[in-house]
C-alpha cells in the first residue's frame, strides 16, 4: 500500500509539473512576442530619431555662421 501511495504522489507531482511546464511555455511565448514587438518599435524609433537628427543638422547648416562677418 505504501508503494501505491508513493506512486500516486509521484504521479500527482509529475502532472503538476507538466501543467506548470505548459504554463511556462505559454508565458515564454507571450514574452517572446512582446520582445519582438518592442524590438520593432525600438528600431522604428531609432530610425525616426536618426531622420529627425538629419533634419536638425540640415537646418543648422542653413543658419548663418555668427563668427564670419555678414
Amino acid at each position: 500500500m505504501a508503494n501505491g501511495s508513493q506512486i500516486d504522489q509521484l504521479v500527482d507531482r509529475v502532472e503538476r509539473l507538466l501543467v506548470r511546464y505548459e504554463e511556462l511555455q505559454r508565458t515564454n511565448a507571450l514574452l517572446a512576442e512582446q520582445v519582438e514587438l518592442l524590438t520593432t518599435e525600438r528600431d522604428s524609433l531609432r530610425s525616426r530619431l536618426s531622420a529627425a537628427r538629419a533634419r536638425v543638422d540640415a537646418l543648422l547648416e542653413r543658419l548663418p555662421d555668427l563668427n564670419t562677418p555678414a
